[in-house]
């Protein structure tokens, strides 16, 4: 990794389309990837050396402020900056009908999906300055049937990355929103768990996509 190496952050990169982009950066840009599954981060890590990339393993929980307060103040001490911030983490509830929501399942849809994210951006932000960017994945489910839980607290996440992207237009970073093809992951499966997966785009092909787009 040379000074000049830009630095991407990936919150919920140990699978899915995280993991995906957190490949397609690689090795252009230094991974900084972060979950709670030490063995999945040890597996991508892997992938990313095989491509001549590298990554730094962070096994943490987004919840936890003390946690991201000391991921960011890591960043800031070994590199100064970030370029990017890829915040693809989420939490997906089981569907049910909104009479019969599970306080559980609430609560944790609430602090992964909306808190965890109201924290981040604060410390993420100074890191990004004003060259920097900040990728949204949306998923737009409020008001389905079904989709009580999960539709609330990504609408309310989603309404906290387009307020920065208003307020950012002119001062930076650069805030973008991307609605992603309907792809065959695990999140996607727990929704919809007969789907024919052969008809879904694959996390590489659309991290691909993204990443083109960037």
């Amino acid at each position: 990794m040379t000074d000049q190496t830009k630095i991407a952050l990936i919150t919920g990169a140990s699978r899915g389309l995280g993991a995906a982009l957190a490949e397609a950066l690689a090795p252009a840009c230094h991974i900084v990837a972060v979950a709670r599954t030490t063995g999945a981060l040890e597996e991508l890590d892997d992938r990313i050396q095989a491509k001549g990339g590298s990554a730094t393993l962070a096994p943490m929980d987004i919840t936890d402020p003390n946690a991201m307060a000391t991921l960011c103040r890591g960043i800031h001490d070994r590199w100064g900056k970030l370029d990017l911030w890829l915040h693809t983490a989420i939490h997906a509830a089981p569907l049910t009908p909104a009479p019969f929501i599970d306080p559980k399942d609430w609560e944790k849809s609430i602090s992964i999906n909306a808190t965890a994210t109201s924290v981040l951006i604060p410390y993420v932000a100074p890191l990004l300055g004003q060259d920097g960017q900040a990728v949204f994945f949306d998923d737009p489910r409020a008001g389905e049937k079904f989709f009580s839980t999960y539709g609330a607290t990504k609408a309310a996440q989603m309404a906290l990355a387009r307020s920065w992207a208003a307020e950012a237009v002119r001062t930076g970073p650069h805030v973008t929103i991307v609605q992603p093809a309907p792809m065959a992951t695990a999140l996607r499966a727990r929704f919809h768990p007969g789907e024919d997966r052969s008809v879904l785009a694959k996390p590489a092909d659309e991290a691909a996509r993204i990443v083109a787009m960037l």
